[in-house]
């Protein structure tokens, strides 16, 4: 439970924190921008952007946007292929996406993702910025060939991220008055500067002296031929960017025991989205790390993601000077912090526990998370989980065997009879060893698709070739009207009858 705070408690917690996920969005928007081959200040933009409109009309306050690994992968082969400014538009097309998206409130699936899913994307996506945190650690050499650092250099960088994660994590036992992370940033950014010491500061990435974002109408020819470039590019990012943002929303919502709104929080993010295609930002979605950097200083509130934009715009406007003299160091060690905090530990003790197709999903989406897209990811666990499923509900399928007064022989169902189940169910059947007349009992049992009906018509012709008769009990209307051979063998029973539907073609 979150606990009781006064009014001013809360307000500064919220800005303070709010503060601290300003100083760590400032090297991921610079790093995600070089990753997309754009300007800093184009990842900064949409920084600025993303976390303003969400955190004003999203639907999950506390929960932190910007520029994104997910979406800033997409990008790179557009703007290698056609230009920034074909990546504007894509952005403006990706937020449109998001939007009818939310119209169509498709938002609340995302809560029928299998929690197995739900952990290997988290650890995934943990390990995605453990290894996104290990380009700080290296140079390039004048040739463009990137190599890890010299052995004093990477000591210097080694011993200044231990600091700051130290101070981090021993922060909360002297006082809960500042943020643990910003805490570790202003210790580490203090003793850079008094002792000299030498390491790579924000400032040697890029500079952050900028001007306020401009209204940029994307100069590209607004011709089907440009939607038909920029469509499967803004397709790919929108799907990546509502994967991340929903699952992120849900495990902030798991954080903090409340409940957000995905529909309005995806209809925020398109909107956010458009507005960054047309002031020349790169656009983006929910960050995971810097969420979570949030949520753990206790900001829950929507003055915490405003706060963050305030100072956002101000490091580029009044402060840059200052801002550009924190240690990458200092910002490597909050994220790791934050890598350590959202890894689910509790999983790897569950080899051996769980049942291992729980384990296989969990590894399968995180590596898939790792090497290859996000959405691939959740898709292939959730098609995976899915058939596990199946698989496990077919062998659901049960009989009870029964003859009597007259000697015939009773088969009464139970379970689920479908695409799965069909030769378990086939199986089921003796048709030769069995008496002249069989009944075959549906009242416990539920026929699905169309692979279950055609079982039913194969199972009738097996016992017309031995020459036996077959009845089938309490099937609903619509078995019996799809039914082909054994139709005319179903007894029709209208107060007794189920009533559903069957997953046919023929259904219309």
């Amino acid at each position: 439970m979150i606990p009781t705070l006064s009014r001013f408690e809360e307000t500064k917690i919220n800005v303070l924190s709010g503060i601290t996920v300003a100083l760590a969005l400032v090297p991921e928007a610079i790093a995600f921008a070089m990753v997309a081959h754009v300007s800093p200040l184009t990842g900064l933009y949409a920084a600025f952007i993303l976390v303003l409109i969400t955190s004003i009309w999203g639907g999950r306050p506390g929960m932190v946007s910007g520029a994104s690994g997910a979406t800033a992968v997409v990008m790179t082969a557009l703007v290698v292929s056609h230009g920034v400014e074909y990546l504007f538009a894509a952005v403006v097309l990706m937020g449109l996406l998001q939007i009818l998206f939310a119209v169509a409130k498709l938002s609340k699936f995302v809560r029928l993702i299998p929690h197995p899913v739900m952990l290997g994307f988290i650890n995934g996506l943990a390990i995605v910025i453990f290894l996104a945190q290990l380009d700080h650690f290296k140079i390039k050499t004048p040739q463009g060939v990137e190599q890890w650092m010299p052995d004093s250099a990477l000591l210097i960088m080694l011993g200044l991220v231990a600091l700051a994660m130290l101070v981090i994590y021993l922060t909360p036992r002297v006082t809960r008055a500042i943020p643990a992370t910003l805490s570790g940033v202003l210790v580490v950014t203090a003793l850079v500067v008094i002792f000299k010491i030498p390491t790579v500061t924000v400032g040697d990435i890029a500079s952050l002296s900028g001007s306020l974002p401009s209204f940029h109408l994307p100069e590209v020819p607004w011709t089907w031929h440009t939607l038909a470039i920029i469509f499967p590019y803004s397709l790919i990012m929108a799907a990546n960017a509502l994967v991340e943002t929903l699952l992120t929303l849900n495990l902030i919502d798991e954080m903090t025991d409340t409940r957000g709104k995905p529909n309005k929080e995806s209809l925020a993010q398109g909107i956010s989205n458009v507005a960054c295609g047309f002031f020349g930002a790169m656009g983006g979605c929910a960050m995971l790390g810097e969420s979570i950097i949030n949520v753990s200083n206790g900001a829950i509130r929507r003055l915490s993601g405003i706060t963050t934009a305030i100072f956002l715009i101000s490091f580029i406007l009044f402060a840059s000077k200052l801002i550009e003299q924190i240690p990458v160091a200092a910002l490597v060690g909050v994220m790791f912090v934050v890598v350590e905090k959202t890894f689910e530990w509790s999983s790897l003790r569950f080899f051996g526990k769980l049942p291992v197709a729980d384990i296989f999903i969990g590894i399968l989406v995180a590596g898939i998370t790792v090497f290859v897209d996000i959405t691939v990811a959740v898709a292939a666990g959730v098609v995976v989980a899915a058939l596990v499923f199946a698989w496990e509900h077919a062998k659901e399928i049960r009989v009870k065997i029964a003859l009597d007064a007259q000697g015939n022989k009773i088969y009464e169902l139970e379970g689920t009879l479908f695409f799965a189940s069909v030769a378990q169910f086939n199986a089921l059947f003796t048709p030769r060893e069995d008496p002249e007349t069989v009944i075959v009992e549906f009242r416990k049992a539920r026929i699905v698709d169309h692979s279950a009906i055609e079982a039913i018509d194969a199972l009738a012709a097996r016992y017309e070739r031995n020459g036996k008769k077959l009845y089938l009990r309490h099937l609903s209307v619509d078995c019996r009207d799809l039914l082909d051979k054994a139709r005319d063998l179903v007894e029709f029973n209208v107060a007794e009858d189920p009533h559903y539907r069957v997953a046919d073609d023929k259904i219309n």
